[in-house]
């Protein structure tokens, strides 16, 4: 292996298969470097979750366990209130799912890239995915050419994201059993996704989703074990993808 060679070069001495999974230490500090100014941004969503986590009545040791297995801020905060609630256990996980559906779309877009892999590589590589690291690679490698320093690059992205998001719930757990209830920092949770839900609403069907799941979980707000919150993520979805259907057809038809 040339340690020169910039990212993305094929190495003359190897195959393309196997120069494409050789650890590329340039392309590794390439996708350490690029995923870098979010990391501060995700051990503060690490610390939110975590103090939502022991607040909502968990104790440290479920709260870690949970931070460490689940490793998805936003499933964690929808489950949270149907944990307090004593929901159904297939009510929780029913909710999870459908907060967790993206991650769905975000495998179907890596699967090429990476579908040669052993199973249980490719498996890793699920669990420690964020929305954040699949996006900034797949604007890095938008095809799925086969070339050298890929992998490398995913997990300079992929490796800190992870340690930044644990080490910040971490914090947020076992500073939130020191903090007393009354402050109630509960509800900073809800915050956090707000924080990182506006962002999002980068088209008009995003829009439309999130206005119709706010309007259908307040309309359901009474529905028992806290349904009304899957029942809103679920139409929310279901109307974003039809706006955004019939967005691309009215386009289609003026071009």
């Amino acid at each position: 292996m040339n340690p020169a060679a910039p990212p993305g070069q094929k190495y003359a001495s190897a195959t393309p298969m196997e120069s494409a999974e050789a650890h590329d230490p340039a392309a590794w500090r390439e996708g350490f470097k690029t995923g870098l100014p979010t990391l501060f941004g995700i051990g503060a969503w690490g610390l939110v979750v975590g103090i939502a986590m022991v607040k909502t009545g968990l104790t440290v040791w479920q709260a870690v366990g949970m931070t460490l297995l689940v490793f998805a801020g936003s499933a964690q905060l929808a489950s949270l209130p149907l944990i307090a609630a004593a929901a159904p256990i297939w009510v929780i996980f029913a909710t999870a799912l459908v907060v967790n559906l993206r991650f769905v779309i975000f495998s179907a877009l890596l699967g090429p890239h990476f579908a040669h892999l052993p199973w249980k590589q490719r498996f890793l590589l699920g669990y420690i995915s964020g929305d954040l690291t699949v996006a900034m690679f797949l604007q890095r490698y938008p095809s799925a050419e086969r070339v050298a320093g890929k992998l490398s690059y995913l997990k300079g992205l992929m490796y800190p994201n992870w340690f930044a998001w644990q080490i910040g719930s971490l914090v947020g757990i076992f500073l939130g059993s020191a903090i007393p209830t009354e402050w109630g920092l509960g509800f900073a949770g809800t915050l956090a996704i707000l924080c990182i839900t506006v962002p999002l609403i980068i088209n008009n069907a995003a829009l439309c989703g999130v206005v119709v799941a706010g309007a259908i979980s307040v309309l359901a707000y009474g529905l028992p074990y806290k349904l009304g919150l899957l029942l809103a993520v679920v139409v929310g979805m279901v109307t974003s993808m039809f706006v955004e259907e019939s967005l691309a057809k009215r386009k289609a038809n003026n071009v």
